[in-house]
Protein backbone atom coordinates (compact mmCIF):
# COMPACT_ATOMS: atom_id res chain seq x y z
CA UNK A 1 0.00 0.00 0.00
CA UNK A 2 1.51 3.69 -0.89
CA UNK A 3 2.17 5.60 1.59
CA UNK A 4 0.36 9.15 2.06
CA UNK A 5 2.10 12.09 0.55
CA UNK A 6 2.48 14.74 3.67
CA UNK A 7 0.36 17.90 2.90
CA UNK A 8 3.73 19.92 4.00
CA UNK A 9 6.26 18.52 2.05
CA UNK A 10 7.70 20.31 -1.19
CA UNK A 11 7.70 18.63 -4.58
CA UNK A 12 11.38 17.94 -4.56
CA UNK A 13 10.48 15.32 -1.56
CA UNK A 14 7.55 13.77 -2.98
CA UNK A 15 9.93 12.82 -6.20
CA UNK A 16 12.47 11.44 -3.80
CA UNK A 17 9.90 8.42 -2.52
CA UNK A 18 7.98 7.59 -5.97
CA UNK A 19 8.27 4.25 -6.35
CA UNK A 20 10.58 3.56 -3.44
CA UNK A 21 11.02 0.35 -1.77
CA UNK A 22 11.33 -0.29 2.19
CA UNK A 23 14.91 -1.91 2.48
CA UNK A 24 15.72 -4.20 6.00
CA UNK A 25 19.30 -4.33 5.21
CA UNK A 26 20.06 -7.71 6.93
CA UNK A 27 17.10 -9.75 7.74
CA UNK A 28 18.83 -11.63 10.56
CA UNK A 29 19.40 -8.64 12.62
CA UNK A 30 15.47 -7.21 12.19
CA UNK A 31 12.15 -8.23 13.30
CA UNK A 32 9.64 -6.77 10.51
CA UNK A 33 5.69 -6.37 11.28
CA UNK A 34 3.73 -4.86 8.37
CA UNK A 35 6.67 -3.14 6.89
CA UNK A 36 8.10 -1.36 10.14
CA UNK A 37 11.31 -3.06 11.11
CA UNK A 38 12.21 -2.86 14.80
CA UNK A 39 15.90 -2.74 15.34
CA UNK A 40 18.40 -2.75 17.51
CA UNK A 41 18.58 0.95 19.35
CA UNK A 42 22.51 0.55 19.73
CA UNK A 43 22.60 -0.38 15.98
CA UNK A 44 21.62 3.27 15.20
CA UNK A 45 23.59 7.00 15.20
CA UNK A 46 22.51 10.31 15.09
CA UNK A 47 22.72 11.89 11.44
CA UNK A 48 25.88 13.72 10.89
CA UNK A 49 23.72 15.46 8.74
CA UNK A 50 21.30 16.37 11.83
CA UNK A 51 20.17 20.69 11.42
CA UNK A 52 19.56 20.11 14.43
CA UNK A 53 22.25 21.01 17.11
CA UNK A 54 20.10 21.94 20.66
CA UNK A 55 18.50 19.35 22.25
CA UNK A 56 16.36 20.28 25.23
CA UNK A 57 17.07 17.69 28.48
CA UNK A 58 13.40 18.64 29.73
CA UNK A 59 11.45 17.87 26.87
CA UNK A 60 13.16 14.57 25.78
CA UNK A 61 12.59 13.56 29.64
CA UNK A 62 9.19 14.60 29.06
CA UNK A 63 9.01 12.48 25.35
CA UNK A 64 10.26 9.50 27.34
CA UNK A 65 7.82 9.18 29.69
CA UNK A 66 5.25 8.99 26.96
CA UNK A 67 7.10 6.48 25.26
CA UNK A 68 7.42 4.70 28.99
CA UNK A 69 3.90 4.85 28.78
CA UNK A 70 2.51 4.19 25.16
CA UNK A 71 5.32 3.45 23.21
CA UNK A 72 6.63 5.02 19.55
CA UNK A 73 3.86 6.09 17.86
CA UNK A 74 5.68 7.06 14.64
CA UNK A 75 8.51 5.17 13.35
CA UNK A 76 12.18 6.85 13.14
CA UNK A 77 13.14 6.81 9.22
CA UNK A 78 16.70 5.48 9.34
CA UNK A 79 19.52 4.44 6.11
CA UNK A 80 21.71 1.70 6.40
CA UNK A 81 25.35 2.84 7.04
CA UNK A 82 28.69 1.01 7.31
CA UNK A 83 28.26 0.40 11.30
CA UNK A 84 24.59 0.15 11.08
CA UNK A 85 21.92 2.55 10.54
CA UNK A 86 22.31 6.34 10.48
CA UNK A 87 18.97 8.48 11.47
CA UNK A 88 17.55 10.59 9.17
CA UNK A 89 14.35 11.85 11.06
CA UNK A 90 13.12 10.99 14.40
CA UNK A 91 16.36 11.37 16.40
CA UNK A 92 14.28 13.49 19.98
CA UNK A 93 12.56 9.79 19.47
CA UNK A 94 15.82 7.79 19.15
CA UNK A 95 17.10 10.06 22.36
CA UNK A 96 13.63 9.64 24.79
CA UNK A 97 13.78 5.89 23.25
CA UNK A 98 17.23 5.66 24.92
CA UNK A 99 16.23 6.95 28.01
CA UNK A 100 12.99 5.23 28.38
CA UNK A 101 15.39 1.76 28.18
CA UNK A 102 13.73 0.45 25.02
CA UNK A 103 16.15 -1.95 23.53
CA UNK A 104 14.05 -1.95 20.07
CA UNK A 105 13.14 0.96 18.55
CA UNK A 106 10.25 1.03 15.04
CA UNK A 107 12.10 1.93 11.90
CA UNK A 108 11.48 2.48 8.29
CA UNK A 109 14.13 1.89 6.78
CA UNK A 110 15.26 3.68 2.87
CA UNK A 111 18.64 3.65 1.33
CA UNK A 112 19.08 7.61 0.77
CA UNK A 113 21.93 9.40 -0.90
CA UNK A 114 23.23 12.47 1.14
CA UNK A 115 21.61 14.64 -0.63
CA UNK A 116 18.02 13.19 0.04
CA UNK A 117 18.95 12.42 3.15
CA UNK A 118 19.80 16.32 4.41
CA UNK A 119 16.34 17.47 2.38
CA UNK A 120 14.36 14.90 4.54
CA UNK A 121 16.05 16.13 7.94
CA UNK A 122 15.67 19.46 7.43
CA UNK A 123 11.98 19.36 6.09
CA UNK A 124 11.06 16.69 9.30
CA UNK A 125 12.63 18.79 11.82
CA UNK A 126 10.95 22.24 9.90
CA UNK A 127 7.60 20.82 9.64
CA UNK A 128 7.80 19.93 13.61
CA UNK A 129 8.99 23.75 14.42
CA UNK A 130 12.03 21.67 16.37
CA UNK A 131 14.69 24.24 14.65
CA UNK A 132 15.99 27.56 16.15
CA UNK A 133 16.49 30.08 13.56
CA UNK A 134 19.88 29.72 13.30
CA UNK A 135 20.09 26.11 12.59
CA UNK A 136 17.43 26.51 10.13
CA UNK A 137 19.39 29.22 8.15
CA UNK A 138 22.70 26.97 8.53
CA UNK A 139 20.62 23.95 7.39
CA UNK A 140 19.25 25.67 4.20
CA UNK A 141 22.43 27.11 3.15
CA UNK A 142 24.25 23.48 3.34
CA UNK A 143 21.94 22.74 0.96
CA UNK A 144 23.26 25.42 -1.09
CA UNK A 145 26.44 24.98 -0.58
CA UNK A 146 26.86 21.51 -0.66
CA UNK A 147 24.80 20.39 -3.03
CA UNK A 148 24.88 23.50 -5.55
CA UNK A 149 21.49 23.97 -4.96
CA UNK A 150 19.57 27.50 -5.93
CA UNK A 151 17.96 29.35 -3.50
CA UNK A 152 14.43 28.70 -5.71
CA UNK A 153 15.39 24.67 -5.84
CA UNK A 154 15.53 24.94 -1.91
CA UNK A 155 12.21 26.61 -1.92
CA UNK A 156 10.91 24.45 -3.77
CA UNK A 157 12.18 21.27 -2.15
CA UNK A 158 11.58 22.29 1.45
CA UNK A 159 7.92 23.88 0.37
CA UNK A 160 8.89 27.56 1.48
CA UNK A 161 8.66 31.12 -0.61
CA UNK A 162 11.92 32.04 -1.69
CA UNK A 163 11.33 35.38 -0.02
CA UNK A 164 11.51 33.28 3.37
CA UNK A 165 14.47 31.37 2.35
CA UNK A 166 16.75 34.82 1.62
CA UNK A 167 15.69 36.29 4.93
CA UNK A 168 16.68 33.20 6.32
CA UNK A 169 20.10 33.42 5.46
CA UNK A 170 20.80 36.54 5.71
CA UNK A 171 20.69 35.84 9.59
CA UNK A 172 24.17 33.61 9.00
CA UNK A 173 25.74 37.08 8.38
CA UNK A 174 25.11 39.00 11.56
CA UNK A 175 27.53 39.20 14.31
CA UNK A 176 28.12 35.88 16.32
CA UNK A 177 26.86 37.42 19.37
CA UNK A 178 23.78 37.70 17.93
CA UNK A 179 23.04 34.41 16.83
CA UNK A 180 24.06 33.22 20.03
CA UNK A 181 21.04 35.37 21.51
CA UNK A 182 19.06 33.51 18.91
CA UNK A 183 20.24 30.00 19.85
CA UNK A 184 19.11 30.78 23.36
CA UNK A 185 15.98 32.37 22.49
CA UNK A 186 16.56 35.77 23.63
CA UNK A 187 15.62 36.98 20.05
CA UNK A 188 13.15 35.67 18.70
CA UNK A 189 13.04 34.50 14.36
CA UNK A 190 10.96 38.17 13.88
CA UNK A 191 13.24 40.25 16.00
CA UNK A 192 16.55 38.42 14.06
CA UNK A 193 14.82 39.47 10.37
CA UNK A 194 14.43 42.92 11.46
CA UNK A 195 17.82 43.67 13.40
CA UNK A 196 19.44 41.43 9.99
CA UNK A 197 18.25 43.87 7.65
CA UNK A 198 20.24 47.12 9.59
CA UNK A 199 23.33 47.77 7.48
CA UNK A 200 25.21 48.86 10.08
CA UNK A 201 27.14 46.04 11.92
CA UNK A 202 28.07 48.12 15.29
CA UNK A 203 24.03 48.87 15.47
CA UNK A 204 22.95 45.88 14.69
CA UNK A 205 24.72 44.80 18.09
CA UNK A 206 23.47 47.79 19.97
CA UNK A 207 19.96 47.34 18.78
CA UNK A 208 19.88 43.82 19.72
CA UNK A 209 20.77 44.50 23.16
CA UNK A 210 18.28 46.69 23.40
CA UNK A 211 15.58 44.38 22.35
CA UNK A 212 16.82 42.00 24.98
CA UNK A 213 16.98 44.55 28.05
CA UNK A 214 14.05 46.49 27.13
CA UNK A 215 11.93 43.26 26.09
CA UNK A 216 10.59 45.01 22.56
CA UNK A 217 8.42 43.35 20.63
CA UNK A 218 8.56 42.27 17.16
CA UNK A 219 7.26 45.25 15.76
CA UNK A 220 9.29 47.58 17.68
CA UNK A 221 12.22 46.41 16.70
CA UNK A 222 10.62 46.54 12.94
CA UNK A 223 10.20 50.26 13.61
CA UNK A 224 13.55 51.20 14.72
CA UNK A 225 15.16 48.88 12.21
CA UNK A 226 13.81 51.26 9.41
CA UNK A 227 14.75 54.19 11.25
CA UNK A 228 18.08 53.46 11.55
CA UNK A 229 18.55 52.49 7.89
CA UNK A 230 16.79 55.83 7.33
CA UNK A 231 19.85 57.95 8.49
CA UNK A 232 18.24 58.12 12.47
CA UNK A 233 20.57 57.08 15.06
CA UNK A 234 17.53 56.44 17.07
CA UNK A 235 19.02 56.32 20.78
CA UNK A 236 21.81 53.92 19.70
CA UNK A 237 24.23 57.15 19.80
CA UNK A 238 23.54 60.54 21.21
CA UNK A 239 23.28 63.47 18.43
CA UNK A 240 25.84 66.41 18.61
CA UNK A 241 23.88 68.92 20.36
CA UNK A 242 23.44 72.10 18.28
CA UNK A 243 25.36 74.96 18.89
CA UNK A 244 22.91 77.82 21.01
CA UNK A 245 23.18 81.65 20.39
CA UNK A 246 22.77 83.93 22.46
CA UNK A 247 19.08 84.96 22.68
CA UNK A 248 18.16 80.78 24.02
CA UNK A 249 21.56 81.37 26.90
CA UNK A 250 19.79 84.27 27.88
CA UNK A 251 16.50 82.57 28.42
CA UNK A 252 18.12 79.66 29.72
CA UNK A 253 19.49 82.24 32.60
CA UNK A 254 16.55 83.92 32.99
CA UNK A 255 14.88 80.59 33.49
CA UNK A 256 17.52 79.41 36.27
CA UNK A 257 17.08 82.72 38.24
CA UNK A 258 13.04 82.65 38.10
CA UNK A 259 13.09 78.52 39.16
CA UNK A 260 16.40 78.56 41.58
CA UNK A 261 17.99 75.60 39.41
CA UNK A 262 19.67 74.62 36.32
CA UNK A 263 17.52 74.73 32.65
CA UNK A 264 18.68 73.68 29.74
CA UNK A 265 16.75 74.90 26.42
CA UNK A 266 17.06 71.87 23.59
CA UNK A 267 15.97 73.76 20.19
CA UNK A 268 15.42 71.47 17.30
CA UNK A 269 14.33 72.14 13.78
CA UNK A 270 11.00 71.21 14.22
CA UNK A 271 10.51 71.30 17.81
CA UNK A 272 12.51 71.73 21.40
CA UNK A 273 12.07 70.96 24.94
CA UNK A 274 13.44 72.33 28.63
CA UNK A 275 14.73 70.71 30.79
CA UNK A 276 14.54 71.53 34.77
CA UNK A 277 17.19 69.68 36.71
CA UNK A 278 16.12 68.70 40.78
CA UNK A 279 17.79 66.50 43.07
CA UNK A 280 15.27 65.70 45.79
CA UNK A 281 11.49 64.81 46.03
CA UNK A 282 11.50 67.97 47.99
CA UNK A 283 13.12 70.25 44.98
CA UNK A 284 10.91 68.90 42.79
CA UNK A 285 7.41 69.75 45.02
CA UNK A 286 8.90 73.02 45.06
CA UNK A 287 9.11 73.53 41.63
CA UNK A 288 5.89 72.47 40.94
CA UNK A 289 4.68 74.97 43.53
CA UNK A 290 6.31 77.43 41.65
CA UNK A 291 5.53 76.52 37.99
CA UNK A 292 1.61 76.00 39.16
CA UNK A 293 1.86 79.83 41.10
CA UNK A 294 3.24 81.28 37.73
CA UNK A 295 0.44 83.50 36.17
Amino acid sequence: MAAKKSKGLGKGLEALFNDMEIDIGNPESAEVHEGIAFIDINAIKPNTKQPRKVFQEDKIEELARSIEAYGIIQPILIRPSNTGYEIVAGERRWRAARKASLKQVPCIIRDLSEEQNMIISIIENMQRENLNPIEEADALNQMISHFGMTQEEVSRSVGKSRPYISNALRLLKLPEMIQEMIVQGQLTNGHARAIAGIRDKERQQLIANRVVKEELSVRETESIANTTNAGSIEKCKKAKPRAKNRELKDMEESLKNILGTKVAINNGIRRGKIEIEYYSREELERLLELLLGIK
